[in-house]
């Protein structure tokens, strides 16, 4: 085994699981950024909804409450905190994480986990405009600035699409830098979210009614709630976001998770306590029921306070928005892993793993949010799409739960109690969510389904490609290619060929690369190549094996690459020639024309296989979509040709069939006449 010397050494000791107040302010600063942001429009929402602040009475104001209280206890304490936490999978948490724990125990379990995860993708999507545009909208608050951005919302969404538009131009850069101010800004968003709440619940200290869940039942079904049940639409926005305490769970660590959550969800439910007191105080001034479009939690605040509030509210929707953009990437990544989506060019732009940056996946967020800035032009009226896709990936992500404590641990009653409490109120949220549909709620759920497509065929057409895939042994196939090499009609295509093989299994060949040597155009050279990459959790790894099998004109070659390293295919092979000229195990090349002076390193051509289609195949009409709908993605996805930096190299791509079976019903066949 040889290995590849570099200058560049890291030394790197994960801390991250170890509970310490520096990483409880980065697990501040990262993991509740979404659900943080919540009060910005809850408490609106709810109000919107019940017909102004002038239709509210105290039972309805309390219930709502009490139902914001009893659903952030239940959906993020109890099954995000105290269960999902316990599911990691060697300290990662996540959707694609879970399902890489239970996925022996039922193929089906894909299902639920491609649904959660497109549906928390498309979340990637609203939550950037939702918390942005809400944070600009509360210049309004201010009567200077309302009068400053005019009746309509033209201004506010220039202002919001000029904020969201350099958030994602600065992803290509890395943001480490700027990251390291999350935690501490967020400290303060948070304080700052108790210390309102506890100076205006002071005005009326029985708004503590609400912590009684009798409060939260009654309002359900109390004349004064004039939504119903569909009111759960609205109070599940206190929740979106919980389940980055799960899957942010590898950044940080569980134990600065659970321990920095009490803190979190205390100033949370102070600032909703904050906010009803305001409400119940003003609900009969005819001044505050004349606002348009009235958020009490700008509202709730002097004039003079509200620049403040305006200003971290706007610095709490960019980190929010960072942190799912981030989440957009991991989960993309993680996907790619599981064969849900095409493997795409990442980046690495600062030392830490989990960090990473996919160009594609941020440009299209990036349109996408746009599109839904522009569509909706308002933070109340994007709330209508937010929410509801989430309800369906936690009621995705409780499937997955119950296989993990009912089968993996064997608790099959305590996987029931958890399925169906779970399942119960997860439903009626997403049944009341599902009230929002035709108002919006069907953008998440258009953006879910695109997602979707892309992963089912991904998914499937990877499953058909293997179902043809054939793997020969090397050894068996080495007087072939020699046979070749000593042809004297057969041309030489080049000094050495390369191919980009996969595996790590020495003795075993994909037949498709054998094919394209021996049967497509048979390519005579001095040397064959078959190079695999492998990835490690290392930043700088840079080594090599390589197999010879006894010969001087085969090598197989595994390149072990740390995360952070450039996959220059054509850079490392010419240091490895290098090496082997110097043992010996590769021939010298002698080349006498070059404007470098003779050479004893020939030519080098690489060959990329490609897949396609046959013109028949034995494919049912779903699964002939699916797979042609797989090249076209593939093709949309980027060249490969990029990732292995070979733009300057000579490459030739081959298209290679899948070798289906033709159709088992009779051909029609020429009869021939002459």
């Amino acid at each position: 085994m040889g290995k590849l010397l570099t200058d560049q050494t890291e030394q790197t000791e994960n801390k991250k699981s170890k509970f310490s107040m520096g990483m409880i302010l980065v697990a501040i600063g990262i993991v509740y950024g979404d659900i943080g942001t919540s009060p910005m429009y809850v408490m609106k929402s709810i109000v919107e909804g019940n017909g102004g602040i002038q239709h509210v009475d105290p039972d309805f104001i309390v219930g709502s409450l009490s139902l914001v209280i009893w659903t952030i206890t239940l959906l993020t304490t109890v099954k995000h905190v105290l269960i999902a936490l316990k599911a990691d999978n060697h300290g990662e948490g996540g959707i694609f994480a879970l399902y890489t724990l239970v996925r022996d125990y039922g193929k089906w379990l894909i299902i639920p986990t491609m649904v959660g995860g497109c549906t928390m993708l498309a979340d990637g999507v609203l939550t950037p405009a939702v918390t942005v545009t809400t944070a600009v909208e509360g210049l309004r608050s201010i009567p200077f600035m309302d009068r400053l951005l005019g009746e309509g919302q033209f201004v506010v969404i220039v202002i919001t699409l000029t904020i969201v538009s350099v958030l994602f131009m600065i992803q290509r850069s890395g943001t480490s830098s700027i990251g390291k101010m999350f935690g501490p800004v967020m400290m303060i968003w948070f304080l700052y979210l108790g210390a309102t709440g506890i100076w205006l619940s002071l005005g009326d200290l029985t708004i503590i009614r609400a912590l009684n869940p009798v409060y939260a039942v009654k309002v359900l079904f109390s004349p004064g709630n004039k939504a119903g049940l569909m009111i759960l639409g609205s109070v599940f926005l206190c929740t979106t976001g919980a389940e980055a305490l799960y899957t942010d769970m590898g950044h940080v660590g569980k134990e600065n998770i659970m321990r920095s959550w009490p803190f979190v969800k205390t100033c949370l439910i102070l600032n909703y306590m904050g906010q009803c007191v305001w409400i119940l105080a003003n609900r009969n001034n005819p001044e505050i029921a004349a606002i348009h479009d009235l958020n009490p939690f700008y509202m709730m605040l002097p004039q003079g306070m509200r620049p403040v509030a305006i200003v971290l509210s706007a610095m709490a929707a960019i980190i929010a928005s960072q942190a799912l953009i981030s989440g957009s990437y991991t989960l993309v990544h993680e996907a790619a892993a599981l064969d849900l989506m095409p493997h795409l060019n990442v980046r690495y732009p600062s030392d830490t793993h989990g960090q990473i940056y996919i160009p594609l996946v941020n440009n299209i967020l990036w349109i996408l949010c746009a599109t839904v800035i522009l569509y909706f032009r308002s933070g109340s009226r994007m709330e209508n799409a937010y929410g509801l896709a989430i309800t369906i990936s936690m009621l995705m992500m409780t499937v997955l739960f119950t296989v993990y404590i009912g089968v993996l641990h064997r608790r099959i009653v305590g996987a029931i109690l958890f399925a169906v409490t779970f399942t119960a109120l997860e439903g009626v949220f997403f049944v009341s969510s599902l009230g929002k549909f035709t108002i919006g709620g069907y953008v998440a759920i258009i953006i879910s389904l695109v997602i979707l497509l892309i992963m089912i065929s991904w998914y499937r057409g990877t499953q058909i490609e293997r179902m043809q895939k054939v793997k020969l042994p090397m050894r068996e196939y080495l007087s072939n290619i020699k046979g070749l090499q000593n042809d004297p009609d057969i041309p030489y295509i080049s000094n050495n060929l390369v191919y980009i093989a996969k595996g790590d299994n020495f003795e075993e060949i994909d037949r498709d690369i054998l094919y394209s040597i021996l049967d497509r155009d048979p390519k005579k050279a001095d040397a064959y190549w078959f190079i695999s990459i492998n990835t490690t959790h290392e930043p700088f790894d840079r080594e090599y094996e390589v197999e010879t099998f006894g010969t001087d004109y085969i090598f197989r070659v595994n390149l072990i690459l740390g995360y952070k390293v450039k996959q220059s295919v054509n850079v490392y092979l010419r240091q490895i020639v290098q090496d082997l000229l110097k043992t010996g195990e590769l021939p010298k090349q002698i080349r006498e024309h070059s404007i470098y002076g003779p050479s004893e390193v020939g030519s080098f051509k690489f060959c990329m296989i490609r897949k396609m289609m046959p013109g028949e195949g034995d494919l049912s009409p779903i699964d002939n979509f699916l797979i042609h709908n797989k090249y076209l993605i593939r093709r949309l996805a980027g060249s490969p040709v990029r990732w292995f930096g070979l733009q300057t190299s000579r490459v030739l791509i081959e298209y290679v069939p899948l070798f289906l079976p033709k159709r088992q019903e009779e051909e029609e066949r020429l009869e021939r006449i002459k």
